[in-house]
């Protein structure tokens, strides 16, 4: 079996890649980072450190590598003959992929009798392989579509695994912390693709989608911003403080309510994985940078992202979120000379104030009751 994965980058190599070549794929990662695959091609295997007292080392080897642009015509090929193909790019590059993809899928819709291939985004995003799918259909023409519903599966995926920031002597090696989840919508599979040691199988991914981004992400967002402001500078100092702990736990108690109340998710199972979250977070070994885990705020304020949308979903059950309020006027706050996105966003705000910024950059309404929650809690 054939996997390309694109991204070569930490996730890559020590969540999605390492999972693959476990389970006996034959893997080539793609990127267009000139260092990451001129490494990859020249050794072909690294490490993957489990961030824990073990320091345990599992070792890949046997994965080759491609650069997108470069070796474009040699992409294609591998494209047409993939079993797989996985993402770890980033929400905002999926739709990108498409283009990059799109020679090679179009090669194997003029194949008879080829292989079915399954095309599966792992991003921190609802609906990510979704968005490629979408994004790739538009770049096809209508028999191509009819051909490629018949051989091409498009899964959505979550996925979850802390990957810290990165100082290992070998370029390649990457430290993983020992908890990870990869979900898989089975329903969206086509052929007979073996079962991945690793990969969970559901039939219906938007419960744990939507539990894993507003208890995972939101948590880790909410103990960046939150500890940002009481001057903390790592993950692991901020939830050594109980009043940022008590804080943290206050927001996914909020978004808690959602994920029981809407799913109906057993409250005390929940709680427990709420908890375990939670000690993810103090975990010694995998602690990062407040201001690198407050990256990008703009997209974190986005409609569909791990505050807004938890908190619009909050006020539809008439339970008012002022946590996950508190969280976010402390994302508003957020500013670090290497995020253009927040100094954007601090220089929108200083002159427009909260209300403005938050019906720009997070799509609400000018009366909304979450604007005036976020305006006391700044205040």
């Amino acid at each position: 079996m054939k996997a390309i994965h694109f991204g070569a980058g930490n996730i890559g190599r020590g969540f999605i890649g390492l999972i693959l070549r476990q389970n006996g794929y034959e893997l080539t990662f793609a990127d267009i980072s000139d260092k990451l695959i001129e490494a990859l091609q020249q050794d072909g295997e690294y490490d993957v450190i489990i961030a824990d007292h073990t320091g345990q080392k599992i070792h890949v080897d046997g994965v080759m590598a491609i650069h997108n642009i470069k070796e474009a015509e040699k992409l294609k090929s591998l494209v047409a003959e993939a079993d797989l193909i996985t993402t770890a790019v980033g929400p905002t590059i999926v739709p990108l992929i498409a283009k990059t993809i799109l020679a090679g899928i179009q090669l194997k819709l003029t194949q008879e009798n080829s292989r079915p291939l399954n095309i599966i985004a792992c991003e921190n995003a609802v609906g990510a392989t979704a968005i490629l799918k979408s994004a790739l259909y538009d770049l096809l023409t209508d028999a191509e579509k009819v051909k490629a519903d018949q051989v091409i599966g498009f899964p959505n995926s979550a996925v979850d695994r802390i990957v810290p920031a990165q100082h290992n002597e070998n370029l390649l090696d990457v430290k993983v912390e020992p908890f990870y989840e990869w979900v898989v919508d089975e329903t969206q599979l086509k052929g007979e693709l073996p079962r991945l040691s690793g990969v969970h199988y559901v039939s219906d991914l938007t419960p744990l989608i939507e539990r894993k981004l507003f208890t995972v992400n939101t948590g880790h967002a909410a103990t960046a911003y939150l500890g940002l402001a009481k001057g903390f500078t790592t993950v692991e100092q901020a939830m050594s403080n109980p009043a940022i702990e008590q804080a943290v736990r206050a927001v996914l108690n909020e978004t808690s309510q959602y994920i029981t109340g809407h799913y109906g998710f057993d409250v005390n199972e929940h709680q427990d994985y709420v908890d375990t979250i939670i000690e993810r977070f103090k975990n010694p070994y995998i602690s990062d940078d407040l201001a690198r885990v407050g990256r990008s705020p703009l997209r974190k304020i986005s409609k569909n992202d791990r505050f807004i949308s938890p908190a619009l979903k909050l006020l539809a059950m008439d339970i008012e979120p002022v946590n996950l309020a508190q969280a976010i006027a402390a994302v508003l706050q957020f500013t670090s000379d290497q995020d253009p996105e927040s100094l954007e966003l601090h220089a929108y705000l200083i002159t427009h104030g909260v209300r403005a910024t938050l019906i720009k950059y997070s799509g609400l309404e000018e009366n909304s009751k979450l604007i005036d929650l976020v305006v006391t809690a700044a205040n």
